[in-house]
């Protein structure tokens, strides 16, 4: 039975095959008088033959006042004419189209039209009709470009900070970043600056790191430092990062809520104040570092004033045991047994003065210690020296380190002890190449530390001898070494390794290895 005002639909067959049965073909036409999609029937003219009830709700339209009429009822001047002619180009060419236009209703009000067309063909494969389907997307399109606008507009905001803001996924990707942190990234030569920034945290926070990120607390003006290399100068940020969880979006939560976790993270640059902090700080430290080395001299020098006496007192109380050996048992008195006696008591006393003048060493206690920072005090203790020789320094320093347990000022004065030995050596320099190069890089849970010369390096017989003391190579045949048996005994103090290594022909090149603060706190 057909609607009063909807025309009978001419030639319907009573029954219909399927690949599962016969089904009535009247089934078919209640679907579609039932469906809540405008659906319409047109001749090839697109004139409207057929509207269901869900075509006048949408259009305002009733079916006896459309039936009869085209189409271009509903179009509307703002959908471009591109769009119809790519539209009834698809339909010459006897396929479907798919898209949005802007209909306009019967009260004149206009909507988005999701609309797909197809061509229908009779039994000789030629077109006799044309089906459309449409609903309304307007609001839907609304909602869409309101969540469009407010992303464009929060991305404009952050865009706009002068801080580097980034957002990670739980797999530490980055999803987001602004402006100021994709200048960040260029900065750093392609590394992720979220990462290296996070590896960092996780270093100096230690525990506390994990902590802030289970309980989504987060972490508040957290201090980390970039090291550039190439010879510009290190870059500090102040970090703070947020947890948040977000709803995930994906199919297979919807019925089963899932919570995505992301960290916010947010990176000011701190730099200007710190180079002031730091211009302060190394004006002490030079202060610190002159009362060290004079301290250090005196105790080097009385170390080798005792060293070079040992050997004649141990001579001469080997002389007074073997003399006293032979006159044992001839009675009365030696005078030349009494003489060295005398000279040994004296040679022990002379000893024990120059013992107990031995400057103490400070106590000082171990803390994580960054070997980028030590060895950039280092050159910048050492920069009026450099220049006053004309020493270029090819300085590399790894972007983010690693920090290592140890004592500060020991292994500041390591360092100095190697970037002096290394000046000295090129004092003896024939040619006109004057440069030191270090290297740090981190690998494994180690950090390495490559220090070389163009100097004329060390004798291959003299590359062990050096770390004994008082043994030197100055003159034209090698270089210094006085220094290295301080070096040695320092990184033996900090379960290091040093080596000078045979590979290189050019100079020397010292290397250094030293275990991170995280392993030697977990050595397992």
């Amino acid at each position: 039975m057909s609607r009063p005002d909807q025309p009978a639909v001419a030639g319907l067959a009573d029954t219909i095959l399927t690949p599962e049965g016969v089904l009535p073909a009247r089934l078919f036409f209640e679907a579609v008088e039932q469906s809540s999609v405008a659906i319409s029937i047109t001749d090839t003219r697109a004139n409207i033959l057929y509207a269901n009830p869900a075509f006048e709700r949408v259009t305002g339209y009733g079916v006896a006042e459309v039936v009869g009429r085209n189409e271009s009822i509903l179009s509307d001047r703002h959908t471009p004419s591109l769009v119809y002619e790519t539209l009834w180009g698809r339909l010459r060419q006897l396929k479907p189209w798919s898209g949005v236009l802007v209909n306009r209703r019967k009260d004149g009000s206009r909507y988005l039209a999701e609309l797909s067309i197809a061509p229908v063909l009779d039994g000789q494969g030629q077109l006799s009709h044309y089906l459309g389907m449409h609903r309304d997307v307007t609001e839907m399109h609304r909602l869409e470009q309101q969540v469009r606008n407010q992303k464009a507009l929060i991305e404009s905001v952050v865009d706009a900070e002068p801080v580097a803001i980034a957002l990670l996924d739980e797999a530490g990707q980055v999803v987001l970043g602004n402006q100021a942190y994709k200048q960040l990234a260029g900065d750093m030569g392609g590394r992720e600056p979220a990462r290296e920034f996070l590896t960092a945290l996780a270093e100096s926070m230690g525990d506390a790191f994990e902590t802030a990120r289970s309980t989504g607390e987060g972490f508040v003006d957290r201090e980390v430092q970039f090291d550039p290399g190439g010879g510009r100068a290190p870059r500090w940020f102040s970090c703070s990062g947020t947890w948040f969880k977000e709803r995930d979006t994906s199919a297979d939560s919807f019925f089963e809520a899932r919570k995505a976790s992301y960290l916010v993270l947010v990176a000011k640059e701190v730099t200007e104040i710190r180079r002031q902090q730091e211009e302060m700080r190394m004006n002490a430290l030079r202060a610190l570092t002159a009362e060290s080395e004079l301290v250090e001299s005196m105790r080097e020098t009385l170390a080798g004033a005792i060293y070079q006496m040992q050997g004649p007192v141990n001579m001469i109380a080997a002389a007074t045991q073997l003399l006293a050996r032979r006159r044992q048992g001839e009675g009365g008195a030696d005078p030349l047994l009494n003489v060295l006696q005398e000279a040994l008591d004296a040679g022990r006393r002379a000893l024990q003065t120059l013992e107990d003048s031995m400057p103490e060493e400070r106590d000082e206690p171990v803390a994580p210690v960054n070997i980028n920072a030590l060895l950039r005090e280092v050159l910048g203790l050492s920069t009026r020296r450099l220049l006053a020789a004309g020493v270029v320094v090819d300085w590399q320093p790894a972007p983010v380190l690693p920090c290592v347990l140890g004592r500060e000022g020991r292994l500041r004065g390591m360092f100095k002890q190697l970037v002096d030995n290394a000046l000295d050596a090129l004092d003896g320099a024939t040619d006109g190449r004057r440069e030191i190069r270090i290297l740090t890089e981190s690998r494994g849970d180690a950090v390495h530390v490559t220090i070389q010369d163009s100097g004329p390096g060390i004798p291959e017989h003299l590359r062990l001898r050096v770390f004994e003391p008082f043994v030197s190579t100055k003159g034209r045949s090698g270089r210094a070494g006085m220094g290295l048996p301080m070096v040695q005994e320092v990184v033996n103090q900090h379960a290091g390794l040093i080596e000078i290594d045979p590979g290189c022909h050019e100079g020397c090149r010292i290397r250094l290895q030293f275990p991170t603060a995280a392993r030697r706190q977990d050595p397992n």
